[in-house]
């Protein structure tokens, strides 16, 4: 018999499943795609952010405050222990974010599988989720369990697994989902074109009161990359966009060097701005004043984006199963026996570490009150 079963094979079901198993659970996975934490190994293409190496503190300003006490018990040096002990050293970025030293997450995913099958965990694919069972390859099949974990993520990159399907098939409380941590339209010009691909380093970006220092990408469809992402949520909820192009020069200083005759142009790229950045500045700001008008221009750039990409672009979602629909325990208030974790949640966590730690934290605190509640439940269905 099984004892729980687990829907969605990302990180945070996994997390759940583990933890259940340690506590003497027979604990099936069952996950829509063919193979499981597709999400979780396309983040590793570029580099698996695991987690950001920072005072605890700073981590649970992301976060509401009804999911510290999960980030309490697994923030950043749980997660990167959990990685040692799975045999993958990390080490941190000079922003603080943690990569494992292969940098790819299937070394990880790899000896994680390999430690759920010895703890007896089992894992079954192309297993959809219909609310009272599920349609496979095989048919359609009932799991009689007791317990239940559903971690099946929010409701964007659909083709990974993230489709938001499942929450037609749960009567609570949702907050609709949004895109987060996504790029933004720009309706670019013609000459434009041949800087899509290309970096604006070293700038501030400015979303009401949030200041971030960081790199985005110029692309066809506008800007995207952890600068803008790290800004999206403001810019969702209608703050404008500024960069200050030059953090490390004060408007007198830039003033002097645009006093030099020559074009604009070559003027800019004498400020140390790079072909991209001085191509920005041409087309959001037409016409160009001069002289200190501009030196503060490029201090704070206002760029008129057209809004957010769709929500099957974005990295991931907000919104989801509200926390009042929950436990303390993450446990359905509408549904006694089954749990949820991770992106399915209603929180929001911007890139650099932070979502993959969140969704490992939600799962870990899921499978661990689901161990709780296994004597309950069994004597409610005994009784």
């Amino acid at each position: 018999m099984t004892d729980a079963v687990v829907i969605g094979a990302g990180p945070a079901g996994l997390m759940a499943a583990e933890e259940m198993a340690r506590g003497g659970m027979r604990v099936l996975v069952a996950d829509q795609k063919p193979s499981v934490a597709r999400k979780f190994l396309m983040a590793g293409k570029s580099g698996l952010n695991l987690t950001k190496d920072e005072p605890l503190e700073a981590l649970l300003a992301r976060f509401p405050p009804w999911l510290h006490p999960m980030l309490q018990e697994f923030g950043p040096e749980q997660v990167m222990n959990w990685a040692r002990d799975l045999g993958q050293e990390v080490f941190t970025g000079s922003s603080g974010r943690v990569f494992p030293m292969a940098m790819k997450g299937s070394p990880l995913l790899r000896a994680w599988l390999a430690r759920l099958s010895d703890l007896g965990v089992e894992v079954r694919t192309r297993w959809r989720w219909t609310g009272d069972g599920f349609d496979t390859p095989g048919g359609v099949v009932h799991v009689d369990a007791p317990l239940r974990v559903l971690a099946m993520g929010g409701a964007s990159w659909s083709r990974l697994g993230s489709d938001g399907a499942w929450a037609s098939h749960l009567d609570v409380p949702l907050a609709p989902f949004q895109p987060a941590n996504m790029g933004f339209v720009m309706h670019w010009s013609p000459h434009m074109a041949r800087h899509f691909g290309q970096p604006i380093k070293g700038a501030v970006l400015i979303a009401g009161d949030q200041r971030e220092r960081a790199e985005f990408v110029i692309s066809a469809r506008g800007i995207e990359g952890g600068g803008v992402y790290a800004v999206s949520r403001a810019l969702r909820e209608g703050a404008p966009l500024y960069l200050d192009l030059l953090p490390d020069r004060d408007v007198p200083w830039i003033t002097d060097r645009l006093a030099r005759r020559d074009s604009i142009a070559n003027r800019l790229r004498k400020l140390g701005l790079s072909p991209a950045a001085v191509a920005l500045v041409q087309e959001v700001a037409r016409p160009l004043p001069e002289g200190e008008a501009l030196a503060r221009l490029l201090k704070a750039l206002l760029v008129p984006h057209a809004g957010p990409r769709p929500l099957e672009e974005a990295i991931s979602t907000a919104g989801g199963i509200r926390a009042e629909a929950l436990t303390e325990g993450l446990e359905l208030r509408a549904r006694p026996g089954t749990f949820a974790c991770g992106e399915m949640l209603d929180w929001e966590a911007p890139t650099g570490g932070y979502l993959l730690t969140a969704c490992l934290a939600t799962g870990r605190w899921a499978g661990r009150s689901a161990l709780k509640g296994r004597g309950r439940c069994s004597e409610g269905r005994d009784g």
